[in-house]
């Protein structure tokens, strides 16, 4: 039981934490509505954000929670700013730019009765995609970045990086499923630390006509250098409503890491995504 009371107190306080966050994006000189988005509008925005590379700008805030990590049994909050944003070349090509920015606080999670808290490393990604997909199948590609932002050396590797990154995906009858990949090596001065690292996310997705959608998830890092691997799968579940004025996204899931150094027993993910349709 005590997982799941973890669980239920965890989701509480994202949303407590989130709250302010939608009251911001409302326009305040107007009454509040909370009916949803008409269900044909819900759908094309639920199928346009299961894409890493859709034409939409997206403002996510996803809560990752572990518990009972390693040995020390140690907890990690990471909470990821990720906005999407979308710039158009011409008629034919898009070019998608995402950045993921942690914020990390983690406990007895490096040794017994230490914590950290603050920024990890961003990761920046710009995709060259076609702005039209081809009987459903659509595909990105283009160059990740990896920006030494950590504000402590236990949260990130202090390292500029560069690699490639590619996306590809199909959707079709309320079904997406693809994956993202990206290979980043660290440039610069010369050192003992070195970064090598291979970042893999296949995924699967089926969304309703109401908007509603239940996926599959997983997100794998492989370090070359250390030759450590990190699994996680996550199984999301997820709707589409209205704040006022503002057009959200919402989503919470379990997660079960496979494998990591260390290891954590359980995790949970919630998720808070602004909207903006041209």
């Amino acid at each position: 039981m005590e997982p799941i009371k973890k669980f239920v107190v965890g989701i509480s306080f994202l949303l407590i934490l989130i709250s302010p966050l939608v009251l911001l994006a409302q326009d305040a000189s107007k009454p509040k509505e909370t009916t949803p988005p008409a269900e044909n509008e819900a759908a094309e925005l639920a199928k346009k954000l299961a894409n890493p590379i859709a034409s939409l700008i997206s403002v996510p805030f996803q809560n990752n929670t572990f518990y009972g990590m390693g040995s020390l049994k140690g907890t990690q909050n990471v909470m990821n700013f990720q906005p999407v944003i979308p710039l158009k070349l011409n008629e034919n090509w898009n070019v998608i730019t995402r950045v993921i920015l942690p914020i990390v606080t983690q406990y007895n999670v490096t040794g017994e009765n230490t914590s950290q808290s603050g920024l990890s490393d961003i990761t920046a990604s710009a995709f060259l995609s076609p702005s039209k997909t081809h009987n459903g199948l659509t595909w990105g590609a283009g160059l990740a970045f990896l920006i030494p932002t950590a504000t402590n050396s236990y949260l990130g590797t202090r390292k500029f990086g560069i690699g490639p990154t590619a996306v590809i995906l199909k959707q079709a009858n309320g079904f997406t499923y693809g994956a993202l990949i990206n290979q980043i090596w660290s440039v610069g001065a010369a050192s003992d630390v070195k970064v090598n690292q291979l970042f893999a996310q296949p995924f699967f997705t089926y969304n309703w006509k109401s908007g509603a959608g239940v996926g599959l998830v997983g997100s794998i890092t492989q370090n070359w250098e250390t030759k450590k691997n990190a699994t996680t799968i996550t199984v999301p579940f997820s709707g589409i409503t209205k704040f006022g004025k503002q057009i959200i996204q919402l989503a919470v899931g379990p997660q079960f890491p496979i494998s990591g150094n260390p290891l954590a027993d359980f995790g949970w993910r919630a998720q808070l995504t602004l909207i903006f349709p041209k």
